[in-house]
């Protein structure tokens, strides 16, 4: 019987009686201590009765003692306990009625206490009153003292009764509660061990029937588990759980055997494919690989003959050709090559699908030996197909049937064998079109070669006729002896007068000669003349075709990487930043290009200056310590004693040279060190040695790599990219400089470059070169020292940096040196661009700017610096010979000095920078007649950081401004003591109050003429909207030089959107002109994100009538390469009408020769930006010449 029950069953019925026991214990229990629980409960209830009886009676009696007290001390401090019990009494008394609301006769007795107590405090209430009305004596003689005793012991009584009562109920119930506590120990101690007897019986039955079972099933799964699948367990004639665990285990273990054998067909094709892969890694020849692949697929699969046909795309029709085979024998009525649906061969190519034979008749085909032929019974035919298109075709023959993994193993391997036959084709493809190319440039080798032969042809014949011209000379000097002789003898010029015309005729031969030779060596000059213009039109239309397109890209990149909408996803910034990067690497080649071809027709520009050799080596090491960092590797840099200081060289070209060195040295060391050495030969020449542990260069290409385009491993599989230009350069560039490069190598052991350079050169005077500027990419930090030196090598955190940018190296000299007396750190630069990176770089206190400078006019630097939120705080003091004082502060100067200064102006000066720098808090007169609009200006400019001063009329302005010592003005022009108008030409006619920027805060609309004169007097006028806050919070802030990152989060937030939208250039009407609509669209989506108008032309002609359709146009951005009318000859048409004499057109050029900006500017062009176009410097150029 037990056989047939469930595990679950016998185990729940063994637990069901064990239940029941401990459940009839429990009960007993349980009861015997709800009455414990109950008892306990009433006992309780009791105590609580008899402490409110208890609490009633001390009250009385408090009463009582406290009348008592009153009675006869008459004072009112002992009337406190009584109050304290008719306060309290009844509370108790309404306790007890709920307590005992369960008893009738306690109710009763509560009911009859209430009432004695309400008639015996009356009776003391009288008392009190007659004491406190009549006296004492009234009190002590009333007769309510005889009524007071009785009501008093009967109270006594009644709480006697009540107590004596709770006390029968309190000793009956401690009975119960000792007799019901005794029932549940007796019931706990005689069933606890009954039960727990009886479950161990239970127990030991039911583990004898179900562990020895399991046991067994255990031993049999470890028999398993050590790799002995033929174990079984004996069925046993059971319906529990252990019977159906007996037959369930014997039927895993039968599903195991099939997955293990399932598993090694699996592997079987796994390892397979991966044996073919690596057969064929590396081969590029297409017979070898269909040779490799039938020897081992047939042997494979159980084949016994194999065919391999490869399909001929170059014939028309393609057609399939056998290309190898395995145990093949031909035979004459059978083809080797087959077109698409001809044969087995052919109709699987065309179906694209696998055919297979089976039980072939005996006569299909004969597979034979040495020992004997016979017939397959099975072929198979598979076609390899790449992209959907057939390559190749397999035919495969066997005795046997192919299994259903032969077949598997087949399509697979068709797989990867379309992928190996299409890259192979391609490699010989690839290989095909090098060597065309390779032929190519023999050939144009060869003509350059044929062109130099000529040229020195044409130096040769120049110089014969030198020759010639000296031997004329000669001859003409004889003859000119001759005639002296023949006038001195008169008798032999006769004699000889015909020998004379001889002479004559011989001269005119001569001279004939000569003239035929300076005719010849004049058309080989012409020659070489418009080959030269050839080659410089060249470069000019290379740099215009290559730069045109990459400005588009660059812009637009640089758009997408800034997200400025943040609707693209990280990753597509990501992409759009590679683009960017890719862009200026490619913008690096065009240049290394361009300098080539430049220094290969002389017209490479050299700039001789004096270099520190310190600054030079801290820009080395601030470039490439990262990239040290990055690869592991150890960089230094060691300088000899002996070397001096200062050098005079082309400092851009220098560092261009060594970066070129250090750069390879790092690109060919994967582990060691790169090093530089600094130092001096005794023949006044300096040498700079970058020494690495690289990869060494095999001596028979130590030469090699000095031409242009070639490295030490020229393959299309190097592993090591570059265009090969960058030692051409540098070689070029260091003979340039009147030195030399060379090289010492051995293979895997390192390279060491030693360029050796002249300590001193004379001064060249040169035309700068015009170099692209990569878009909105961060001004390079300057490595040279200035003519004057300067500080930059000894500034500390917590100097004071004074930033001189100045071109007249005497003015910057006496500069610094009062700079320095005033206990000022002094950096100077010479061109705007070194300047604006200083100021980058150091941010520095205060600035000296010049606005005549020789790279950018100083306008664009001081807009470039107030529109850089790290660097607008900083006061900005203009130094110029221009009458441009008000446009000077309009911009955001601090104080404009016109040229030339006096030492007084110059004490003033420095005095006025020492005290803005010491003042951290600036001072803000706010003039204003409303007190709340005072007050909103106030508090949304204050921070700390400015002081705020308000004043309600022009007089109170006035005396402020005498007293206080104010940096800036807000004012609104309604006041009610004065004009507006009249407040501002008294403040400006104070000299101690003119340089005060004044703000105009107005609600005023004003008139044309109102707004000219305000314009010419204050600083920046701003007219009450809803967005006049935000502008009134950035002005202030430029004019008072505040720190944009101290500021508030919120008030911060507010400038950054703002800025966004900048107000010069909002709402203002610019028109391109370009033929390339790719720069048209990436320079309106950059101009419509500032909230400008955008108009374009394609080329000259419709610019000049889209001007003409929209004279409003604010600016013009002009291409310079365009056809039917090039943009020089479009900004002269322009420039001869009238009404756009004054018209800012602003050149845009891919050409970076030299000349350009001269040709740009005398065509008629507002200024000049080379391609691809520096977005800021764009922007900067636009908001200066809209500003006019």
């Amino acid at each position: 019987m037990l056989k047939r029950l469930r595990i679950g069953t016998k185990i729940g019925a063994t637990f069901g009686i064990g239940l029941a026991i401990f459940a009839i214990i429990g009960t007993i229990s349980y009861s015997g201590t709800r009455q414990l629980i109950e008892t306990s409960g009433w006992v309780t209830h009791t105590y609580q009765v008899l402490g409110e009886l208890e609490d009633i009676l001390s009250l009385i009696k408090d009463a009582e003692n406290g009348q008592r007290g009153y009675l006869l001390t008459g004072e009112a401090l002992y009337l406190d306990p009584y109050n304290l019990a008719v306060k309290n009494i009844q509370q108790k008394i309404n306790n007890a009625r709920q307590l005992t609301a369960d008893n009738p006769t306690q109710q009763q007795s509560l009911e009859r206490l209430n009432v004695l107590v309400n008639e015996r405090l009356q009776i003391m209430k009288q008392r009190i009153e007659l004491r406190q009305t009549r006296g004492l004596e009234a009190a002590l003689q009333d007769e309510s003292v005889q009524r007071g005793m009785p009501v008093m012991n009967e109270i006594r009584q009644v709480i006697a009764q009540m107590k004596a009562r709770e006390q029968d109920l309190l000793d009956r119930r401690s009975t119960n509660a000792s007799s019901a506590a005794q029932n549940t120990l007796d019931s706990i101690a005689i069933g606890m061990p009954l039960g727990f007897a009886l479950l161990a019986v239970l127990g030991f039955l039911l583990n004898r029937h179900i562990s020895k079972p399991l046991t067994r099933v255990s031993q049999t799964a470890e028999r398993i588990a050590d790799g002995d699948l033929s174990a079984k367990l004996p069925l046993l004639n059971r319906q529990d759980e252990v019977g159906i665990l007996t037959r369930t285990f014997n039927q895993m273990v039968e599903n195991l055997r099939n997955s293990l054998q399932k598993s090694d067909r699996q592997t079987w094709l796994q390892s397979n494919l991966a044996e073919f892969s690596h057969l064929i890694q590396g081969e590029r020849n297409l017979g070898t690989v269909s040779r490799l692949m039938l020897s081992h697929l047939a042997p494979l699969v159980g084949a016994q003959h194999g065919a391999f046909y490869v399909m001929d795309v170059e014939q028309s029709p393609p057609v399939l050709k056998l290309l190898s085979s395995y145990a093949y024998q031909e035979r004459k009525q059978l083809s080797n090559q087959f077109h698409l649906g001809e044969g087995l061969v052919g109709q699987c190519a065309l179906e694209k699908q696998r055919i297979l034979l089976t039980n072939v008749p005996s006569d299909y085909i004969r597979i034979r030996s040495g020992l004997g032929d016979a017939s397959p019974l099975n072929v198979i035919v598979l076609p390899v197909l790449f992209e959907n298109e057939v390559v190749s075709v397999i035919e495969l023959a066997s005795f046997h049937a192919f299994t259903e993994i032969q077949l598997t193993l087949l399509e697979r391997l068709a797989q990867t064998i379309g992928v190996v036959l299409k890259a192979i084709a391609s490699d010989a493809k690839t290989q095909r079109l090098l060597e065309e190319s390779q032929t190519l440039t023999e050939e144009l080798q060869s003509q350059q070669e044929e062109l130099y032969r000529s040229n020195r042809q044409l130096h040769e014949q120049a110089h014969a006729l030198e020759e010639s011209e000296l031997r004329l000379q000669e001859q003409q000097e004889e003859l000119k002896v001759s005639n002296e002789e023949l006038q001195q003898l008169n008798e032999e010029l006769e004699e000889k007068a015909e020998l004379l015309a001889a002479q004559k005729r011989e001269v005119e031969r001569k001279n004939g000669e000569i003239d035929q030779a300076m005719l010849a060596l004049q058309e080989k000059a012409e020659q070489l003349e418009i080959s030269s213009r050839y080659k410089s039109e060249f470069l000019a239309n290379m740099s215009h075709e290559l730069r045109t397109p990459l400005n588009s890209l660059l812009i637009l990149a640089k758009i997408l990487s800034d997200n400025a909408e943040q609707n693209l996803t990280n990753k597509q910034v990501e992409y759009s930043r590679t683009i960017y990067s890719s862009g200026n690497d490619l913008l690096t080649l065009i240049n290394d290009i361009l300098d080539l071809a430049k220094i290969e027709s002389g017209t490479i520009a050299i700039d001789i200056e004096p270099l520190d050799l310190t600054d030079l080596q801290l820009s080395l090491d601030r470039t490439f310590r990262q990239i040290a960092n990055s690869k592991g590797l150890t960089f230094s840099i060691e300088r000899d004693l002996q070397t001096p200081e200062v050098i005079s060289t082309d400092s851009k070209r220098l560092q261009q040279i060594l970066k070129n060195l250090l750069a390879n040295a790092f690109k060919f060391t994967e582990r060691g060190s790169v090093t530089i050495r600094i130092g001096s030969t005794q023949d006044q020449k300096v040498f700079f040695a970058v020494n690495d542990t690289g990869i060494g260069i095999p001596p028979e290409k130590q030469q090699l790599i000095f031409e242009a385009f070639q490295q030490v491993d020229g393959t299309t599989s190097r592993k090591y990219g570059g265009t090969g230009l960058g030692l051409s350069i540098s070689r070029e560039l260091a003979y340039r400089l009147g030195g030399s490069i060379q090289v010492t190598s051995e293979l895997d052991r390192g390279s060491t470059f030693t360029l050796y350079l002249p300590q001193t050169q004379s001064a060249v005077v040169t035309t700068s070169q015009t170099a692209p500027l990569p878009v909105s990419r961060p001004l390079p930090i300057p490595n040279l020292a200035a003519e004057v030196p300067d500080d930059r090598a000894l500034i500390e955190s917590g100097d004071r940096v004074l930033l001189i940018i100045e071109d007249d190296v005497s003015f910057v000299k006496i500069l610094t040196d009062i700079a320095r007396q005033r206990g000022f750190k002094v950096l100077s630069a010479l061109r705007s661009q070194s300047g604006l990176a200083l100021a980058q770089q150091f941010k520095p206190r205060a600035i000296l700017l010049d606005l005549h400078l020789p790279d950018l006019d100083g306008w664009t630097v001081l807009d470039r610096l107030k529109h850089d939120s790290e660097l607008r705080h900083i006061p900005v003091h203009i130094l110029s010979s221009d009458d441009q004082r008000q446009r000077g502060l309009q911009l955001g100067a601090i104080a404009y000095l016109q040229k030339p200064v006096s030492s007084e102006d110059l004490t003033q000066l420095f005095g006025e920078i020492q005290s803005f720098i010491d003042r951290r808090v600036k001072n803000l007169l706010v003039i204003e007649d409303d007190t709340v609009q005072a007050r909103s200006i106030i508090d949304l400019i204050g921070n700390g950081d400015v002081n705020s001063i308000a004043a309600h009329t022009a007089q109170d302005a006035l005396q402020t401004l005498q007293v206080q010592q104010i940096d800036c003005v807000v004012m609104d022009l309604g006041l009610p003591d004065m004009s507006g108008f009249e407040l501002i030409e008294q403040i400006k006619q104070d000299d101690a109050l003119s340089k005060i920027p004044i703000i105009i805060y107005t609600g005023k609309e004003l008139t044309q003429p109102e707004e000219t004169q305000l314009k010419r007097l204050a600083e920046t006028i701003i007219i009450k909207d809803v967005r006049s806050p935000e502008r009134l919070l950035d002005e202030t802030a430029l004019f008072l030089h505040r720190v944009q990152a101290n500021l508030p989060k919120p008030k911060r937030q507010i400038l950054e959107d703002l800025h966004q939208a900048d107000s010069v250039l909002t709402n203002k009407k610019v028109l391109i002109v370009d033929d390339d609509v790719r720069n048209i669209f990436a320079l309106t989506s950059l101009l419509e994100r500032q909230q400008m108008e955008v108009l374009y032309a394609e080329n000259g002609r419709e610019g000049i009538e889209t001007l003409r359709s929209n004279p409003d146009i604010n600016a013009v951005l002009m291409d310079i390469m365009m056809p039917e009318m090039d943009g020089y000859e479009t900004t002269r048409a322009i420039r001869q009408q009238q009404q756009f004499r004054s018209l800012p057109i602003i050149a845009l050029t891919a050409k970076a020769m030299q000349g350009d900006r001269e040709k740009c500017i005398e065509a008629g062009a507002s200024d000049y930006i080379t391609k691809p176009v520096d977005t800021e410097q764009l922007l900067s150029l636009l908001r200066v010449w809209l500003y006019r």
